[in-house]
């Protein structure tokens, strides 16, 4: 099979331009670059492939791969493996809607306004706050503006934030807070979750928010309404990082007095998609309306009184008053926001807690069989909802390798994630959700068991 190159210019269009630029050849347009640091030689590259070739060459290297429908995984740390219904992508795959940009002229985008409007409705209720945005990157960074919007709102610089946040959560808020003169303080919490008492010592004058997750990082349940007074003591708010499907069930945020809620919506009828793109989600009390980053659509009415949907309070943006915005966030995660939109419409608050509970149970009959084998035990006695964390008896580096060899994708390594903690040493975070069938369960118990 002859091989080729694919060059999109001839000879003459070359011609042509070398003749506007004033130059006789190549070597000239390059003059200004020190004759040191040129290549002065061809790309050690082998010959060239022929476009069949070159599709077979990459899908053998695609091969290689392990890819999620290759294994049965039982793994979270932040990324969830979840049902989507195909409703999602055929809503989401309309061009009027994966086409659109930011709807800053009301009178030709009512409809993507109208899903904006719905998709904070919802968000709303999910939470239990009074107002949402739309617009957040993902999760981790919509934890770092809440942050900020804390040290607004209240004029102070510190912020404490529980050890049982996911790392990379408390990495984002870091940097988010290095750039503002806002000192971020880490609070250890050695049995899985952030004490209330701990934090009524800690909380002064000075601090400005309390930062949890809920479920944390490990998959315990934080007090939270223990923790809403502790702070709110001190004049300090309490902004809870949330797992969107585990509010199908549990008390919202909101209920337990927390001043505003953040969450990661890739659970929302979002893929895994290696990492992104991703929806960040943020709500709060009507108090912090104005602070909020991001846009926000509001419900109005027409001249002729018919119901309609703008982009409203829009001078807390960056397009508006680039000087005094509220962020420079100028995401549009619109079509992420959609699908969670598409996702809680399909399946309504009685199927949210259905999809909850349904996690809940297959996480604790996995943690009953796993704790029944020799010398595995979990890591924190507390209540969690579908992600937990186990000891094993030898190397988790090993047990993972070998447990990969059989098919299954066994959690996340604790050692690696939290370096510094020894407590966490062959320490396994292990998730479940309703996409794992009790025959999955199973053979990974028996498997587990011949690793040990």
């Amino acid at each position: 099979m002859r091989t080729f190159s694919y060059v999109p210019h001839t000879p003459e269009d070359r011609r042509h331009m070398m003749d506007a630029l004033g130059i006789r050849d190549l070597a000239e347009l390059f003059a200004d670059i020190p004759e040191p640091v040129r290549l002065n030689r061809p790309l050690r590259l082998p010959p060239a492939l022929s476009e069949l070739e070159l599709d077979r060459h990459m899908e053998a290297l695609a091969g290689q791969n392990l890819d999620g429908s290759r294994l049965v995984r039982f793994i979270g740390a932040g990324s969830y493996e979840h049902f989507r219904p195909s409703v999602v992508d055929a809503i989401v795959s309309r061009s009027e809607f994966y086409t659109s940009y930011t709807p800053y002229q009301p009178e030709i985008s009512q409809g993507m306004l109208q899903a904006t409007f719905e998709y904070q409705t919802m968000v709303c209720d999910l939470t239990g706050m009074d107002v949402a945005n739309a617009s957040m990157y993902d999760g981790p960074t919509a934890l770092g503006e809440a942050a900020l919007v804390c040290c607004n709102y209240t004029g102070r610089n510190r912020l404490l934030v529980a050890d049982t946040v996911h790392p990379e959560y408390r990495a984002v808020v870091q940097t988010y807070a290095s750039g503002q003169s806002v000192e971020v303080v880490t609070v250890p919490c050695p049995d899985g979750g952030l004490d209330p008492h701990r934090l009524r010592e800690l909380c002064d004058s000075t601090v400005a928010g309390v930062l949890v997750q809920y479920p944390n990082f490990f998959g315990c349940l934080e007090d939270l309404e223990a923790l809403a007074q502790a702070a709110h003591q001190a004049g300090a708010l309490l902004v809870v990082a949330a797992y969107p499907i585990a509010l199908g069930w549990l008390r919202s945020p909101g209920e337990c007095g927390a001043d505003i809620v953040v969450a990661e919506g890739q659970p929302l009828g979002g893929s895994l998609s290696y990492g992104g793109p991703y929806l960040g989600i943020m709500a709060a009390r009507r108090n912090f309306m104005r602070r909020l980053p991001g846009r926000m659509v509001g419900q109005t009415t027409d001249a002729f009184g018919r119901r309609g949907f703008v982009l409203t309070l829009q001078a807390r943006e960056q397009h508006i008053r680039r000087e005094k915005a509220s962020s420079s966030i100028c995401s549009n995660q619109a079509l992420n926001s959609l699908a969670a939109a598409v996702f809680l419409a399909c399946l309504g608050p009685a199927g949210l807690r259905e999809l909850a509970l349904q996690n809940f149970h297959k996480a604790h009959y996995l943690a009953d069989r796993l704790v029944s084998l020799p010398g595995v035990e979990l890591v924190f006695r507390r209540p969690f909802f579908n992600e937990f964390a186990v000891r094993l008896p030898r190397s988790a580096d090993d047990v993972q390798r070998r447990l990969l060899e059989q098919g299954f994708l066994f959690g996340a390594n604790l050692a690696r994630l939290c370096p510094g903690r020894p407590e966490l040493a062959n320490a396994v975070l292990v998730a479940v959700t309703e996409v794992r069938t009790r025959v999955e369960i199973d053979r990974l118990a028996q498997a587990l068991e011949g690793c040990l």
